[in-house]
């Protein structure tokens, strides 16, 4: 049986349920649900980012915690939303 390792995206909790994106390619592949239980501790928060290696029928084998690209990932949305939170000058904001 083979596995393949996939970048994946805590989206959201459902109750005990935990909704995972898959990424290939940095695209969304496909979604997985599993118990928030069978997260490592650290990884129980929307938007952690996770190493999921799966087998080719889609069973998760292991999940790791990817601190360093979760605070990657935090850190570029934030930059992008501080940006589009940025007025334009308008007319009036011109010095004569």
């Amino acid at each position: 049986m083979s596995t393949h390792t996939f970048t994946g995206v805590i989206d959201r909790f459902e109750e005990d349920l935990a909704v995972i994106l898959i990424e290939a390619a940095g695209q969304v592949v496909d979604e997985i649900v599993l118990d928030r239980a069978a997260l490592p501790a650290e990884a129980a928060h929307p938007d952690a980012v996770l190493a999921v290696t799966l087998t080719d029928e889609g069973e998760v084998t292991e999940i790791e915690y990817e601190p360093a690209e979760s605070a990657d990932r935090k850190e570029q949305a934030q930059s992008r939303f501080d940006r589009l939170a940025e007025r334009p000058p308008s007319d009036d904001d011109d010095s004569s």
